[in-house]
């Protein structure tokens, strides 16, 4: 017995797998060191002037000065709350209609074409008339990011619902399951791989239009304050601001979206890696 406990403490499994994270996160981040220290080396060399194009130190101090005036926060927290609003109403509206073209063929065919139409179209084509509809600011900018996700969610559940077993639905209503226990119990968990995949692409088609959007149509967010700075040469706000894009979008899509994906395709049976 005593040989058998000491086997067991032998083999640690929370160590491995503090080391595997360590060094996920080492290679996720040898990128960017060395893209900055080549940022460095170019800057240092060439002598790039300030006005055409930033060093690595010029950003650090637009960070300080933009966090102390309590602007950064303001800009940050707009954008985070258009995101939220905007994807959260077009995730409530895509699933059900993705799902009721799915099963309905009178749905699907009256929607089919519609969907196929304003699927080409980019949420920043929308915004010349967001802002005649809504006005510069909340709601034009949301209605942009609403259009943004909500085709691609749409799609994706579509996707999900036609490929579960058309046997799998038979079995359930066999079994007595009525309409609410197949979407619930059949459609919605077989079809949720997909949905999810499809969230996760459409908030990143969410940031880009985000962004766009609030370049011209607001005077508020991540995107406004590129555009104010271009006004003033300000090259380190601008990058300051590209990079933070890309660090809010790199953080939730890793922290948030991809393990979600991953716990969905774990939990319903599918192997796949998620990246």
């Amino acid at each position: 017995m005593r040989q058998t406990g000491a086997a067991v403490l032998r083999v640690p499994r929370p160590p491995r797998r503090l080391a595997e994270v360590a060094r996920a996160v080492a290679w996720f981040v040898a990128p960017f060191v060395a893209l900055g220290l080549v940022w460095t080396a170019v800057i240092e060399v060439y002598d790039v002037p300030l006005r055409v194009f930033p060093a690595p130190t010029d950003v650090a101090g637009a960070l300080r000065q933009q966090a102390a005036s309590g602007a950064l926060g303001n800009h940050i927290w707009q954008s985070l709350r258009r995101v939220f609003v905007g994807g959260t109403l077009a995730i409530l509206t895509s699933v059900p209609l993705g799902v009721a073209v799915s099963t309905n063929r009178v749905v699907a065919a009256f929607f089919a074409p519609i969907l196929r139409f304003f699927s080409v179209l980019a949420g920043i084509a929308w915004i010349p008339l967001a802002t005649l509809w809504f006005g510069y600011g909340f709601g034009a900018i949301t209605f942009i990011i609403f259009n943004a996700v909500f085709f691609v969610v749409v799609y994706n559940t579509m996707l999900g619902v036609s490929r579960i077993p058309l046997a799998l639905r038979n079995a359930a209503r066999s079994l007595g399951a009525g309409p609410w226990q197949i979407l619930t119990e059949v459609l919605l968990p077989g079809a949720l791989p997909n949905i999810v995949t499809g969230i996760r692409t459409g908030m990143g088609f969410a940031w880009r239009g985000l962004i766009a959007a609030e370049i011209i149509a607001t005077n508020a967010g991540l995107g406004y304050m590129l555009f104010l700075a271009r006004d003033f040469y300000r090259t380190e706000v601008i990058v300051l601001g590209m990079i933070l894009i890309g660090a809010i979008w790199v953080a939730l899509d890793r922290l948030v979206l991809a393990p979600l994906e991953r716990r969905t395709i774990e939990r319903w049976g599918l192997t796949r890696r998620v990246t």
